[in-house]
């Protein structure tokens, strides 16, 4: 039976900030009806809470004006008192990514959604590095063997968490070093990849994309997508991932259940 990996939280040395002057605040941006966005974005909120970090949320209907998103973005980079900025993706297709990535400072960015600490990132000198993607290396690091050498598989392409997680994994040093194969809506025959994995991290945001019959023995398996569908039941709906939690578990040596894994 696989390992179930739960994120387990950290407290922040917020007293040793406080010391030097700094008094932490989150100011988060939420542009989405999806209950799962919805859902983290409290989660967020409730753990600094928790470890006595201020927050500030604004949230936006999803069918908004894009002007309405810039206008709350900007309002928080102008805000001294905002020490850090969030705002969730993906965004509703009427948003203009990049502008809204182009509107975050680089010293506010705690996800690496500004362009330059993307590609401080990517050339790998990071300032910051998106926290989805080091929670993803922390459950590795902390749950299986080192990803030296091992051939990893990443499902999914966004900017959010498989592109900085794909070049994080092929990096030098601690938590790299792997061989990275990037799967997404084009790729020829998925399963030939997944079965080859020795790590499977899924992003892709589609429900019960990968079953047991897509998977070698042994293999980790992190899954972050949290995808809303009808119950079997019928009586309501719930939250499942990209893996059939099921199927796979029986053949993973470690496995993130939906919800409760990465954060969620």
């Amino acid at each position: 039976m696989a390992r179930r990996i739960r994120r387990r939280g950290r407290r922040v040395g917020r007293e040793r900030l406080r010391e030097r002057g700094h008094t932490p605040r989150l100011g988060t941006v939420l542009m989405s009806d999806s209950e799962a966005d919805e859902r983290f974005m409290t989660t967020k909120h409730e753990r600094c809470a928790a470890v006595g970090i201020d927050t500030e949320r604004v949230d936006v209907a999803a069918d908004a004006p894009a002007e309405d998103l810039y206008a709350a973005v900007d309002r928080l980079a102008a805000d001294d008192d905002v020490t850090a900025m969030f705002v969730q993706a993906p965004l509703p297709d009427h948003v203009d990514d990049g502008a809204v990535r182009a509107r975050i400072p680089p010293a506010k960015d705690v996800d690496c959604f500004a362009p330059s600490n993307l590609g401080r990132l990517v050339a790998g000198r990071p300032r910051v590095v998106p926290a989805t993607t080091n929670a993803v290396r922390t459950l590795l690091a902390e749950y299986c063997e080192p990803t030296a050498g091992r051939d990893a598989v990443v499902v999914g392409r966004n900017t959010a968490i498989c592109k900085p997680l794909a070049n994080l994994l092929w990096s030098r040093g601690p938590g790299g070093d792997a061989t990275v194969t990037v799967c997404h809506t084009a790729t020829r025959d998925l399963a030939a990849h997944t079965r080859r994995a020795d790590v499977l991290v899924t992003a892709a945001g589609s429900a019960n994309l990968v079953d047991g019959t897509m998977v070698g023995d042994g293999v980790a398996v992190v899954d972050v997508s949290v995808n809303r569908v009808e119950s079997e039941a019928g009586d309501g709906h719930e939250l499942v991932g990209d893996v059939e939690f099921e199927s796979v578990e029986e053949k993973a040596s470690a496995i993130t259940p939906v919800p409760g894994g990465v954060g969620r």
